[in-house]
C-alpha cells in the first residue's frame, strides 16, 4: 500500500501538470526480478484506475545504453577501479576522521602496481572489482536538485532546492565472478561486466523515457544529488523531484510484509478499500467530502482526487497504516 500511494501521487502529479505518466518495469537485478511480480504490479495499477502514456519501458532492454553511459565517463577518465569489500568500507568509516556513509576513497590514487596487486588478490579469491565515478574536487562533496516537497531534511525544504551528498559512488557492482550468467559480456577479466548500479541506470532510464519530475519515497531522497550529478555529467537533461512522505507500520517503521495484509489484494475489499484509504490518508490535499459505497469503482475515486488535488496541501508528514 505504500508503494500504491507513492503511484498515486505520481499520477496526481503528473496529470494535474499537464505532463504524461511514464510507466517503467527496474529489472535491472534480473535474478530477483520476475515476470510474475512486475504483471501483479501493473494488475495493481490499473485496478486503481492508474493509466500511463507510451509504451512501458524494462531496464534490461536498456543495457547497451547503460555500457555506452559507462564508456563515456571512462572515456572522460572519471571512472576507476575499487577492490574494497563492504567489510574494509565500513572499517575506514569507522577509522578516525572517517566519513559514516560515504566512500572514503582508498582505491582512487592506488599506483599501477596496487592494482595490478589488488586485482589478482580479487581473482584469486574468485572475485571481480568494482568500478566507480571519481567524482570531481571542484563540487565540493554537494550538488543541487530542484524538489517539490523535501520531506526529509530541513535544507531545501520549501525552498525549492535540496543540497546533498555526492561521492564517488559505485557504476558498476563486483561480486562473485561465478554470478555471471552465459549471456554477460565479459570484461577481459572473466568477470561479468553488465552488473550495472542502480543509480546509473536510472539516469539513463529517464533521459531515454524523456522524463522531467520523478516522484517517489523520502527515503531516497539523498540518493537525488547524486543521480542529478552523473545526469549532469553525462550531458543529460535534469529533472525535477518531489519526494512524498512514507507509509510506517504500527511500530513506526516502513511499512512490510511482517506488519500484516499490506498488499491490494489482501484487503478484503480490493482495489475499492485500497483507493478509499489513499484517499484519507491524503488528507487537506483532496476533497474528503466525496462520497462513495461498495459500488463506486476506483476509477471514480481517483478521478475526483484529480480534479481536487493540491500539492501544496499535501502532509509532509509520514502516514501510519490503518
Amino acid at each position: 500500500m505504500g508503494n500504491l500511494r507513492t503511484a498515486v501521487l505520481a499520477w496526481l502529479i503528473a496529470t494535474t501538470e499537464n505532463r504524461p505518466f511514464r510507466l517503467r518495469i527496474d529489472d535491472i537485478d534480473a535474478q530477483r526480478s520476475t515476470a510474475e511480480a512486475a504483471s501483479r504490479q501493473l494488475e495493481d495499477l490499473a485496478d486503481l484506475g492508474i493509466t500511463h502514456d507510451g509504451p512501458i519501458a524494462r531496464q534490461q532492454e536498456n543495457m547497451p545504453h547503460y555500457r555506452a553511459a559507462l564508456q563515456q565517463l571512462q572515456d572522460a577518465g572519471m571512472v576507476y577501479e575499487c577492490y574494497c569489500s563492504r567489510k574494509d568500507i565500513a572499517d575506514a568509516q569507522r577509522a578516525p576522521h572517517g566519513l559514516s556513509g560515504r566512500y572514503p576513497g582508498t582505491c582512487r590514487n592506488l599506483t599501477d602496481a596496487e592494482r595490478d596487486q589488488r586485482r589478482a588478490d580479487l581473482l584469486a579469491q574468485g572475485r571481480m572489482w568494482s568500478l566507480r565515478l571519481a567524482a570531481s574536487e571542484d563540487i565540493e562533496g554537494e550538488w543541487a536538485v530542484r524538489e517539490r516537497v523535501a520531506v526529509a531534511h530541513d535544507p531545501g525544504r520549501n525552498s525549492g532546492e535540496f543540497r546533498g551528498e555526492v561521492d564517488d559512488m559505485v557504476l558498476r557492482r563486483g561480486g562473485n565472478i561465478e554470478r555471471a550468467d552465459d549471456d554477460a559480456v565479459d570484461d577481459g577479466a572473466g568477470g561479468h561486466a553488465d552488473d550495472f548500479a542502480y543509480n546509473l541506470c536510472v539516469v539513463v532510464d529517464d533521459a531515454l523515457a524523456g522524463v522531467g519530475q520523478v516522484v517517489r519515497g523520502d527515503d531516497l531522497l539523498t540518493s537525488a544529488p547524486r543521480q542529478a550529478y552523473l545526469a549532469h555529467l553525462l550531458g543529460l537533461p535534469d529533472v525535477e523531484y518531489a519526494h512524498v512522505p512514507l507509509v510506517l507500520g504500527p511500530e513506526g517503521r516502513r511499512l512490510a510484509k511482517r506488519d500484516g495484509a499490506v498488499t491490494l489484494r489482501e484487503l478484503p475489499g480490493g482495489a475499492r478499500e485500497g483507493m478509499q484509504w489513499i484517499r484519507a490518508s491524503l488528507g487537506k490535499a483532496v476533497d474528503q467530502s466525496f462520497t462513495s459505497d461498495a459500488t463506486t469503482p476506483p476509477a471514480a475515486i481517483l478521478a475526483h482526487m484529480r480534479d481536487t488535488f493540491d500539492l501544496a496541501k499535501l502532509s509532509r508528514e509520514p502516514v501510519t497504516w490503518r
